[in-house]
């Protein structure tokens, strides 16, 4: 290895440019070039903290899905995380999971869903259960539930839902709706008591 001057000494890229190094006249590029890794896992922190911060910030409660077209209303609270019964045309489902059709619904005479109530009874069970074994009193039970049903639906269909979710235990019954200020026409999906 040679002994280099003491002075001023340039990184190894600015070493080849032609402003500060002996580079540029070089007739052949060289195809190595020097990845600088610092710079590169500094921009994939930042952008993973921006990702992280927007999702926790905008909460996303409710699945908006084709089938169901939510009615608009005015006065409306924000939408809070709570079980979500969903009412479409075809169907009936909790958090996912299908709890029957409509048309079935329609036929029959009695009030409650008997599917509906033991999976919301089910989710009641784990819940207190979960709350139980971590010995957390601050969060009791509160029997919040929300309801997003398509704007179409028979007023029957959706009493039979409130009352299986009311015999559940699941008191607080909120309905999913898309907010419409009076003065202009944006919507956004809020909740309604």
């Amino acid at each position: 290895m040679a002994i280099k001057v003491p002075g001023k000494r340039y990184g190894k890229r600015l070493q080849h440019s032609k402003v500060f190094g002996h580079g540029g006249a070089h007739g052949k590029r060289s195809g190595y070039a020097d990845l600088l890794i610092t710079p590169l896992v500094d921009m994939f922190v930042i952008i993973v903290l921006f990702l992280i911060a927007n999702f926790s910030a905008t909460g996303e409660v409710l699945m908006m899905t084709k089938d169901i077209q939510l009615p608009e209303a005015v006065n409306v609270a924000e939408v809070e995380m709570h079980p979500v019964v969903m009412v479409s045309g075809d169907q009936v489902s909790v958090s996912g999971t299908i709890v029957g059709r409509v048309e079935d619904f329609s036929k029959d005479e009695y009030l409650n869903i008997p599917a509906l109530e033991e999976k919301l009874r089910d989710m009641k069970k784990q819940f207190e259960d979960l709350h139980a074994m971590a010995n957390d009193d601050a969060n009791t039970f509160k029997g919040d539930i929300n309801i997003q049903a398509h704007k179409d639906v028979e007023y029957a269909i959706i009493k039979r839902v409130m009352f299986s979710c009311a015999t559940a235990g699941y008191n607080n019954i909120n309905f999913a709706v898309m907010t419409v200020a009076p003065s202009d026409g944006g919507a956004t999906a809020a909740a309604t008591h």
